[in-house]
């Protein structure tokens, strides 16, 4: 099963492997990253390398895909983005992503998001996309709705994180809407 890698203008968007496990980690240990993720920061590189070998093994059995964002001019690793709950019987797919505080506010999120739901609606030929945030995730609401997902309701004690539950936004975004 080959791997389906993207562009953007300012992005490479490839499959996520072990020589991406220092910059997951860097995210995923970083508390300011997290802070609306539903996870608790990792403490030691081997929880990214089990995360990248995750990402491997959801691919290869059709229930996710995650690619990595890599900075075109620099080869710098930004974050990850990807479908979760991966459902091509069901056409439906979990947009998820996370990005590293040096490229917040750049719009690269925004432009792998727009490369990944036109993969999703014209290539794997899925109806609906949807996401799931944190109540209070301005900057990821903002940029699901710039990108025409619609709320659709609140979801109880959805994520949970810091010991305790959170209820989460869910949105959704359907083909040609």
């Amino acid at each position: 099963m080959t791997f389906p890698e993207l562009q953007t203008d300012r992005l490479h968007l490839v499959e996520v492997t072990m020589e991406h496990a220092q910059g997951i980690f860097e995210n995923f240990s970083n508390p300011a990253v997290l802070q609306y993720y539903g996870m608790d920061p990792m403490t030691e590189l081997a929880q990214a390398e089990k995360l990248v070998e995750h990402f491997r093994n959801s691919f290869l059995t059709s229930h996710s895909i995650r690619w990595a964002m890599i900075q075109k001019e620099d080869n710098r690793f930004a974050g990850t983005i990807g479908l979760n709950n991966l459902s091509k019987g069901m056409k439906r797919a979990e947009v998820g992503f996370e990005i590293h505080p040096d490229f917040w506010r750049t719009g690269m999120t925004s432009e792998a998001l727009k490369s990944v739901l036109d993969y999703s609606f014209s290539e794997l030929g899925l109806h609906r996309l949807g996401a799931v945030t944190f109540l209070d995730n301005v900057a990821s609401i903002n940029l699901l709705k710039k990108h025409g997902f619609v709320q659709e309701g609140i979801l109880r004690s959805y994520l949970f994180q810091n010991g305790q539950s959170h209820d989460a936004r869910v949105f959704s975004v359907l083909k040609n809407q």
